[in-house]
């Protein structure tokens, strides 16, 4: 892995005041902790740290801090947090997590994919589902970033924590996670279209309402017969009256 030095030196005074004014000074309040020595404040150079993280050295670089007093020496440490302001993105303050070079730690070392699957030629989705992989090692050991091949997968197929190889280190993320696969891609199916009312259905109405109305002349038709069949009897005793005066 890559190592670093990064020239630092301690603070004695604390506080937000005073950390305000160290940030208009251009520098950035830090602290350095571990399972082996008492907590250290440190005032880094803004400079000199930003342009340690252009360089695209973050967590996972081994930093040799280089204080400017005897007392305190070097000390080889990890960046463990770094806070930055949620508006204008500058950095506010920085961890460090001091370390022996004898010892095995725990460490997310990111994955970085390699490839362009035969499965994505073909259409298929590639999903990259575990982005980090924890391993156990000794300090020098650290990866900066574990590659994995994808160029050979196909529509279906998967690579798992299990079916990597990495040297020097004991993985120790879940073996049946899936670190990437490639799926068929998504089918939208279209929406039903309503159909429309065929013709034969305005016929039937039609001839319903031709019905009702055949019916309606009927009952006409024979409203007017039995009105003539009742006057009928009437007219006829109008001329029998007649003949009756004669």
């Amino acid at each position: 892995m890559k190592e670093v030095v990064l020239k630092v030196r301690a603070r004695e005074k604390k506080g937000k005041e005073y950390a305000k004014k160290l940030r208009k000074a251009g520098f950035i309040p830090a602290v350095v902790y571990g399972p082996e020595t008492d907590p250290l404040s440190l005032e880094i150079e803004s400079k000199s740290f930003s342009a340690l993280l252009r360089k695209g050295l973050g967590e996972n670089v081994l930093i040799t801090l280089s204080l400017d007093d005897e007392k305190n020496g070097e000390r080889k440490v990890l960046i463990r947090e770094i806070q930055r302001d949620p508006v204008k993105g500058d950095i506010l303050h920085v961890d460090f997590h001091q370390i022996s070079l004898t010892k095995k730690l725990s460490i997310q070392v990111p994955i970085h994919l390699v490839g362009t699957p035969e499965g994505v030629k073909e259409g298929g989705i590639l999903q990259h589902v575990l982005r980090e992989l924890e391993v156990e090692c000794l300090p020098t050991a650290i990866p900066e970033k574990i590659e994995v091949d994808v160029s050979n997968l196909k529509i279906g197929d998967s690579i798992h924590v299990a079916d990597l190889k990495v040297e020097n280190v004991e993985v120790l993320s879940d073996p049946e996670s899936s670190i990437v696969s490639v799926v068929p891609p998504t089918v939208f199916k279209e929406a039903e279209v309503a159909v429309a009312p065929t013709e034969e259905e305005p016929e039937v109405i039609t001839e319903k309402k031709e019905e009702e109305k055949k019916e309606e002349e009927e009952k006409k038709e024979e409203k007017v017969e039995q009105a003539k069949a009742e006057k009928k009897p009437g007219e006829g005793d109008k001329e029998e009256k007649r003949k009756e005066k004669k």
